[in-house]
């Protein structure tokens, strides 16, 4: 790394770090009690905020770090020094914990951490195309290594995909007017920048919208990425995957930045924290019994404090469960 460039640590702030942790910890725990080697997965590591944190403060753990971008693995392990030495990197998607334990050598985990969404870098690299704010490639690919681009979508999708697209991952009321300035600006020159994408956008938003709703690209640039990188399928597979893998015991947290990610996450905790037994059945089998204890109230926020170190933190949400008895949720 060139040293005239910040370092990995120096650019960027775990969000709600300590907090995390404490709520992983005593799954960590419950393995030491249980005579077993702790295991954490890490399922978005990014630039390893939060597995050196974790790694700093349980000296025997050892944690997977899953990521789909093979900068950032390269990064995080930079950032870990020493600490490297009981990191698994796993290159790939957060759903594929049994490819990850696999490859680690290991059965199951006895803590795991989604933290979901773009990492910091990631919007920070310019050539990587994933903010409205300045001119870059029309690019937003987490894996770099990934076929299809944001430019792709914006070049091949009808005008009732796109406009599906931007109205389910975006929530954006004006996607019907986008999708259509889109299809027909394409149909002049390629769209292949971010900054020729806002121009399109802004042509096909009243202005009166940028009033109350921010940036009028906010919406379109939040639906493409999420398209692009499969955001929520990925999640919908990862929640139960993460809760199959854990012992019981084990912790699961999962720190969400926009609505739709966070009903997910909700409705899965949700149904796993609830017994299935008919309602007035008088014994519960074991088999009905919920799987984990909500260690959350709704959701947790970010203080005060920490959103002023780091204001991409202010819209942070975080659910946390702890598995109480064994589950089989995925097929």
């Amino acid at each position: 790394m060139d040293r005239s460039e910040p370092r990995p640590e120096d650019r960027h702030i775990p969000v709600m770090r300590d907090r995390v942790v404490d709520l992983l910890a005593p799954g960590i725990e419950a393995a030491r009690a249980a005579g077993r080697a702790p295991l954490a997965l890490d399922g978005t590591l990014g630039m390893g905020g939060h597995t050196q944190a974790l790694l700093e403060r349980f000296e025997d753990l050892s944690v997977i770090g899953v990521d789909r971008d093979p900068h950032a693995l390269a990064m995080a392990a930079e950032r870990l020094g020493p600490l490297a030495e009981r990191l698994v990197p796993f290159h790939g998607t957060y759903d594929e914990v049994p490819q990850a334990l696999a490859e680690a050598g290991a059965e199951g985990l006895d803590a795991a951490l989604y933290d979901l969404g773009v990492s910091s870098y990631q919007l920070d690299d310019r050539e990587r195309g994933f903010a409205y704010s300045y001119d870059a490639p029309l690019d937003m690919r987490m894996d770099t290594t990934a076929a299809r681009s944001a430019e792709d979508l914006v070049a091949e999708l009808d005008e009732a995909e796109l406009r599906r697209i931007i109205r389910r991952d975006g929530e954006e009321r004006f996607a019907g007017p986008i999708a259509r300035a889109i299809v027909r600006a394409r149909e002049q020159a390629p769209i292949t920048t971010t900054g020729r994408l806002v121009e399109v956008i802004r042509e096909a938003v009243p202005v009166s919208a940028g009033a109350t709703g921010g940036h009028p690209a906010k919406r379109t640039f939040q639906a493409l990425r999420i398209a692009v990188n499969e955001e929520l399928d990925i999640l919908e597979r990862a929640m139960p995957a993460a809760l199959d893998a854990l012992h019981v015991g084990g912790r699961l947290v999962v720190m969400s930045y926009h609505s739709l990610e966070d009903r997910i996450a909700k409705r899965h905790l949700v149904q796993w924290a609830t017994s299935t037994a008919p309602p007035g059945f008088p014994v519960v089998l074991p088999e009905h019994e919920p799987v984990v204890r909500m260690l959350t109230r709704g959701t947790e926020r970010p203080t005060e404090q920490e959103i002023e170190e780091n204001r991409r933190a202010s819209s942070a949400k975080v659910r946390a469960v702890e598995k109480i008895r064994v589950s089989r949720t995925t097929a």
